[in-house]
């Protein structure tokens, strides 16, 4: 028996919490009566700074719950960095940590075929999710867009995976050695090269509350991701200068024969269109490159990725900031 531990990051999540407790307590509990975990497995939440009830709920539940233990961060560190937060208070306690999110569209019910790919051998343990029907169509659209445009980047990430999935503890101690602030995880994982297998999740309907992963955060996890893991934009602006350079030569051909024929005319409309094109993609350009300037500058800092300021059920040293 392997002792388990799930770790959940929770952003103002007063709604769900009691709802999602309840349904992770009872798999642990069927768990552990068939003897595929331990009895003293767990489940943290990781308190990422919500304004509302979360923490005081946690505490409750802390105290009703023997499976529940709480951490509670001192400010909002963005979803990746509470769940490493988590990940790396649980690797020295739990034998494997399974990552899901506090409103439990993730299918729970795979987690025993989780359990069971793990003690085949392997470290690290994918939820994909097999179809969004539950999720808007904006949302499927934009998801779908992002992992092919990750593909064609050279980003290694698996498909159709977010962030549930189990990690041993071999992969834990080995995802601890890499100390970039600029977390994208599910680029990080698959480069620790262990054996790894995947299991289908079929995302449910959120039970209460609403989704706290906004257009905006979802676009930047997409930047995050892609610019952590590739250079390849880079280039890309490269081959778009030459291709200007070629369209600019083209055209000087053109106003070249136009002048000795006598046909020129004076276009004042192409000539503010053309200056607009060209002045926009160069802000971009700009822009792109100050975000790979940007990520070296937060590396360089070398800030911790969050701080506890509260615990619940946990050992004050595995609780040290990070």
């Amino acid at each position: 028996m392997i002792r388990l531990a799930i770790v959940s990051p929770c952003y103002n999540e007063e709604e769900i919490l009691a709802t999602s407790t309840a349904r992770l307590t009872q798999m642990l509990d069927t768990l552990a009566a068939g003897q595929k975990i331990s009895p003293d497995s767990f489940i943290l939440y990781v308190n990422d700074g919500s304004r509302d009830r979360t923490w005081e709920i946690i505490a409750r539940l802390h105290g009703e719950n023997r499976y529940v233990k709480g951490l509670n961060l001192t400010r909002n560190t963005g979803h990746q960095n509470a769940l490493m937060a988590g990940m790396m208070t649980a690797k020295d306690m739990a034998d494997a940590v399974v990552t899901i999110d506090a409103d439990l569209q993730d299918d729970i019910t795979t987690i025993p075929k989780m359990i069971e790919a793990h003690t085949k051998g392997y470290d690290i343990v994918y939820g994909v999710k097999v179809h969004r029907a539950a999720d808007p169509l904006l949302k499927r659209l934009s998801a779908t867009a992002f992992y092919r445009l990750q593909k064609r980047m050279g980003v290694e990430s698996i498909y159709n995976h977010a962030d549930f999935r189990l990690m041993s503890r071999r992969a834990l101690d080995l995802l601890a050695g890499y100390k970039e602030r600029n977390l994208y995880l599910r680029g990080l994982i698959p480069m620790l090269g262990l054996p790894y297998t995947t299991v289908d999740d079929v995302i449910n309907e959120r039970k209460a509350g609403t989704s706290k992963y906004t257009l905006g955060k979802m676009l930047t996890l997409a930047l995050d991701g892609i610019t952590s893991f590739s250079v390849k934009p880079i280039y890309g602006i490269i081959w778009l200068g030459m291709t200007f350079i070629i369209i600019s030569l083209a055209i000087g051909i053109d106003v070249a024969q136009a002048l000795i024929t006598g046909t020129a005319v004076p276009g004042w409309s192409s000539l503010i269109l053309s200056i607009w094109f060209v002045g926009g993609t160069v802000l971009i350009s700009i822009g792109l490159v100050g975000a790979y300037i940007g990520k070296i500058y937060n590396e360089v800092k070398g800030r911790p990725l969050y701080n506890v300021k509260d615990v619940l059920g946990l050992d004050e040293e595995t609780a040290d900031v990070q």
